[in-house]
Parts: structure tokens; sequence; C-alpha cells
């Protein structure tokens, strides 16, 4: 037989077989050409043999803390971030960046050392490495980006002039747990009918909304309740002057009530509580003050500092003391609820999308100064339009938006992100040195170009959910891509490999079906007859959703089809081999004395030879005496048939154990 016959059957090249021969105990040479046809079949048999000996150790040693000699197996812990080139990811490591890329090829990853990857791939190849990796703590960096939007507009203000300031209208921010009647609230404060327009009663979008109370203008901010929506409430949170955090009469405090708190007081707003649902049979005022204190909000009717008033967003009651008591706070408030209405305008982005008709749109809450018509959008130095046209929350168009007002601007050359600071340039020319990126639509962490992986490494690997998002607006894309970040499994999880505005496009059925198992997800868009059809041809799912919490469900549902069983293994004993009765083919009678445990029959069995594990099998059924018994206990000797390829031999030592199969479940936070 031919050497590279002979490797094409064992899969590998004819000079890795010519130079691993010498240890299996062949030495043909390392330039042979031909080997005898029996010589061939023991070469073929051993190599077989010496490959399910090590793969049985590698199994061993991944699960236990001691490698086969004994010793302890130690990994360097290294902190990795989410995203990091390949050179810092050698860096870390204290590598060669060649090694490093070729364990990236071993793992049929593509990368150049300029190229990023992302923590689950970088943590598995540090794992190959020798090394454990543990995410690096992103929280300072994280405040650190949310409180740059804030930190700009303060800057902003603290540069003006005192005498300039004059009384602006105080931002709201209203907030709460789901369905405990926030938007109600808002639409009995502002007598629309908003709620009825929100798919399934649940606030997808931010928006903003002004209203009147004895002369005096507030702005509101609805922010959703629903925790998929922490960021979009972060968000809203950071450019408010006072909350009204909502909780209902006869729920309770909530989980995400909790939270809301957990906000206002990291944003240090001074707030108000609105205990709603108070025309309801089971409303119990006391049980929810109390439920309040316990978490650090005690109001005034007990003795602390937080106002509350009790209303019913169903029936209007309460609204005109809630618009009054948040006058009552802004007054308290007035020196930082100020503004400079005569200089450029600066404002926050609190809403973002593309209008079929009106092309990229966005609502801006202008925060100082006073935004007109032509005005040149600039953000983060960037040119990103001129303003053609605004609209009040009402809809009616306006030809200037001063502090505290938000506009809906129409005029945007591509969509800001929500979050983002919009400044009036005193000079419009230094805008157009810059192009405003497309990129900035949303958060893009660019990773390395993978390869199909082996059926071997799609087994030994975290089972991947690919995913193309699209969306209508941003401020449901990010929500989308927090609550997906949310799932965390060491066995499956999800990777978002394509996102975007808009109805579905051919590119992402393209991109879907190069990545399987993935699905295209669809939120508040259309998908054109012509796309479905395509995807149909090419066995691509298209799953289209209104909300939020649904589609969420459906991803959960789908990982959890995903998700294999969880093996449970249970170490029963221990058996040294005394005899060989009889060998038949794939079968063997032995005697065998029990050392410790039992032996259960229909037990799984892993044989040692010395301290080399040589092979497994089952325990097929056994005999004390001239009895079939279930089971032997330590001390005791017994007959057994043997189940298994392997070639037991006198002195051989059993490993028996059980395996369970249990299914198991993603666990998500709703």
């Amino acid at each position: 037989m031919n050497v590279t016959e002979l490797a094409r059957r064992l899969r590998i090249t004819p000079n890795e077989l010519l130079t691993k021969l010498p240890a299996l105990g062949f030495d043909i040479g390392g330039r042979a050409i031909k080997v005898d046809d029996r010589v061939a079949d023991q070469i073929y048999k051993k190599w077989l043999e010496n490959a399910r000996r090590e793969r049985l150790r590698d199994q061993l040693v991944r699960s236990s803390t001691v490698d086969p000699s004994g010793a302890p197996v130690v990994k360097t812990e290294v902190a990795l971030p989410s995203v990091l080139s390949v050179r810092d990811f050698a860096g870390k490591l204290g590598l060669p960046v060649t090694r490093v890329i070729q364990q990236l090829m071993r793992a049929g990853i593509l990368a150049s050392q300029n190229e990023r990857i992302d923590f689950t791939t970088a943590a598995i190849i540090a794992e190959e490495l020798g090394f454990k990796a543990n995410p690096e703590s992103v929280l300072a960096s994280e405040q650190a980006g949310e409180e740059e939007s804030t930190n700009r507009i303060k800057s902003l203000l603290e540069q003006e002039k005192t005498e300039d300031l004059v009384p602006r209208a105080p931002v709201v921010v209203v907030m709460g747990h789901v369905d405990h009647g926030k938007t109600r609230t808002l639409d009995a404060i502002r007598q629309t009918h908003v709620m009825e327009k929100e798919s399934g009663g649940i606030t997808q979008h931010i928006g903003a909304y002004q209203t009147e109370k004895n002369g005096k203008k507030i702005t509101f901010i609805d922010t959703p309740g629903h925790e998929a929506f922490t960021v979009m409430r972060s968000r809203g949170a950071k450019v408010a002057d006072i909350a009204i955090l909502v909780v209902a009469a006869d729920d309770g405090v909530q989980p995400q009530t909790k939270e809301a708190v957990q906000i206002i007081q990291a944003a240090k707003l001074p707030f108000v509580v609105a205990l709603n649902k108070i025309d309801k049979p089971e409303a119990d005022p006391n049980r929810v003050m109390g439920q309040l204190a316990e978490i650090g909000v005690t109001v005034e009717e007990w003795g602390g500092k937080t106002p509350m008033t009790k209303i019913s967003a169903k029936t209007g009651q309460g609204i005109p003391e809630l618009l009054d008591l948040i006058l009552l706070v802004a007054e308290v408030e007035k020196d930082h609820i100020m503004a400079n209405p005569e200089r450029k305008a600066a404002g926050t982005i609190v809403e973002s999308h593309v209008d079929k008709g009106e092309g990229p749109v966005a609502t801006v809450l202008v925060q100082t100064g006073t935004l007109h018509r032509n005005d040149c959008l600039g953000i983060a130095g960037a040119a990103y339009g001129r303003v053609r046209a605004m609209r009040d929350w009402t809809g009616a168009m306006v030809d200037e938006a001063g502090p505290g007002m938000p506009v809906k601007i129409l005029g945007f050359k591509v969509a800001p992100a929500v979050g983002d600071i919009l400044e009036v340039p005193e000079d419009p020319k230094m805008l157009e040195q810059k192009k405003a990126k497309t990129s900035r639509q949303v958060a893009e962490a660019f990773t390395a170009t993978k390869a199909v992986p082996t059926e071997e490494e799609t087994a030994n690997k975290k089972i991947t959910l690919n995913i193309v998002l699209k969306t209508d607006v941003l401020g449901s894309l990010e929500a989308l891509l927090g609550m997906l970040e949310k799932i965390k499994h060491e066995l499956v999880g999800t990777d978002v490999i394509q996102k975007g505005l808009g109805n579905v496009t051919e590119s992402d059925i393209e991109r879907a079906a190069n990545a399987k198992p993935s699905v295209v997800y669809g939120f508040n868009v259309m998908t054109p007859a012509a796309i479905e059809s395509d995807a149909r041809d090419k066995g691509v799912e298209i799953k289209s959703y209104k909300i939020i919490y649904e589609l969420f469900d459906d991803v959960v549902a789908r990982l959890n089809r995903l998700l294999p069983q969880e093996l449970i293994v249970t170490a029963l004993g221990e058996a040294e081999i005394a005899a060989v009765f009889r060998t038949d083919p794939g079968k063997m009678i032995l005697g065998a004395k029990v050392k410790t445990g039992k032996l259960l029959a229909g037990a799984k069995v892993r044989v040692w030879r010395g301290q080399e594990p040589v092979g497994e099998g089952i325990l097929e059924s056994l005999q004390s005496g001239k009895s079939v018994v279930k089971e032997v206990s330590a001390g005791q000797e017994c007959g057994l048939s043997f189940k298994g390829k392997t070639k037991i031999a006198i002195g051989d030592r059993f490993e028996v154990y059980m395996e369970e199969s249990k299914t198991r479940k993603v666990e998500t936070f709703r």
C-alpha cells in the first residue's frame, strides 16, 4: 500500500504519518513510499487505538483539576475585554503574535494581527493555550461612556453666565414596573390616547411630550417599562430634571420598581411617587409604602422626604395634584432648571429612526439655546445635516425650539444614535472636514471572519444561534441588543451577525443563509414578497414581531431547542480484573474483585491499564456465586459480562460510573 493512501485513510498528511510512526513502534523510514499491506493494517489499528487513548486523556484533563500523571492543572487567569485585536490578545497572554494566529487558524478563524475578535472566541483560544479567560471589568468604561453625554451638556451649561440664564420647562421622566400604568398616567396628563397605539400596551420607543399647568410648561419623557429597555430607561434618566416613580397600589414594589429607584438614585434626580390604581378594591397603600421604605424610599406621609400622591390614571383622579407636586419640586430645584435661550442650541437625541417618506428623523430634547430652521446639525464634530423642518409633539410645524422643548427634526443625512449630543456649531465650516459615519447608527463590534467549523469543532464548542436583526428605530434596536446580551449560558448563545434599520433585504437573507443555524428577525418592519420567496428558496426563516418580549421569547425557545441534554456522571466504584473466562467479538466474560464503592448492572466502565485509560464499555450483567445480581459491593468477588471493543487483561482496573441525561433550559431575566 502507498504511504499516501494510508495517510488518506487516517485523514492526515504523509509527512505527519511518517513523523509519528516511530513513536508507535513502526520504523519504515522517513522517505518511505510504500508499506507492506499487513504492516499497513497494523499501523491503521495502532493509530486508531492511540487516537482513542489521546481523546480519553484529553476528556479526563478537561473534566478534572489534575492531569493523568497526578500533577494539578493550574491555568493562568487573564482578563480580556469584550472585543480586542489579535495583537493585543497576544500581548495579554504574553505570547508571540504568530503563535496566537496559528492557534486561531487551527480553530478555523482567519485573522491577521490587526483584526478584532470577540471575548467568546478569545476565551476558547486562551483555554487551548493554557489560560483561563475572565471578562475584563468594563463597568468603569461603561459608566464613563454613559456619563459622557451628561458631562458634555453639564459643561455647556456651566459655561453660561448666571445673568444670561432664564427658567425653562422642567424635564420629567416617568419610570416604574411594567403594566403599573406609566403610559396611562401620561395619557391622562396629555389627554391623548397614545397607549392604545402601542403594541400590547407596552411602550416600544422613547417619546417626549409637553403639557401646561398654571401657565407653566412641563416636558415629559416616556420611557418603556419592560426590563428589556434598561438601556433606554437609563438614557431617559440622563436628560431629566425630575422623575415620577409610578407604583401600582394593588401590586406593590416589583423588580423593575427597584431597578428604577436605582437608576433615579444613580442619576441623583429628585423624584415623586405616584401611587396608581388607587381606585381598585384591592389597593393597599400602606403595604406599598412599607415596601418602598424597605428599599430606602420613605414617603412624606411616613415621615420621609419623598413626596407622594395617590392617583388613578384610568379615571383621572389625582392627576392635577401630581402636576402641582411636579411644579413644587421644580420650584425647589429652580436654580438647576435654567438655560440660556440666546446661545446656539444643544440637546440630546431621545429617539431616532428612518422614515419611508421623510428619511432619517430624530426627536431632540433641546437643553440649552434655541434651535432654528436651517441651523446646521453637528454630532461629535461631524456634519449630520441641516434643520429642514421641525415638528412639536402634536405634529405642528414650528420655526424654533427653546430650552426644555422636544422637537422632531427633519434634515439629517443619517440617523443619529439615541443619547447622542446634538450641537449647532458656531462655525458650520468646521464640520465639513468630517463625514458622518453611518456606523454611528449602531455600535458595531467588528470581529474576524470565521471559517466554516468542522464537525469535531462544532461538537466541542458553544452552539450559537446566528441572528439578523432589523428594526424600525434605533431605540428598539438598542433595546433588543441589550436584551440579547443578558442571555448567558455556557453551551448556547446568540450572535447578531447583521443588524440595521429598515425592511428585510436580500443582503440579510444572504447573510443568514451563509451562517446556520440562523434566523432573521424583523421588528416593526416589512418583508417584501420577493424577499420572502428568496428566503424560502434558501431555507432561511423570517420572523416578524411588534412586541419586544415576544421576540425575546422566540429567541429563548430556539436556544432551548439547540441546547444539548445535560449529562450527569455519578461515580459508583472501582474493580480489579482477576480472571478472563471467555472472549467473544465485542464481549468478554471476566472475574473481578470490587475494591471501592459498588458495581451496578448496566453501568458504564472506563478501563485503565496502569496510569493510562485504554477504553470504555458497559457492564451488561453481574453474577455472584451462581446467582445473577444487580449490584456487588466493595470487598466482594464476582463474575461480569463486559461489552466493549477493548481487550481486557488481568490486572486492568475498571472505573464504574452512571450517566443520566437531564433536559436543560436557558435561564432568563424574565
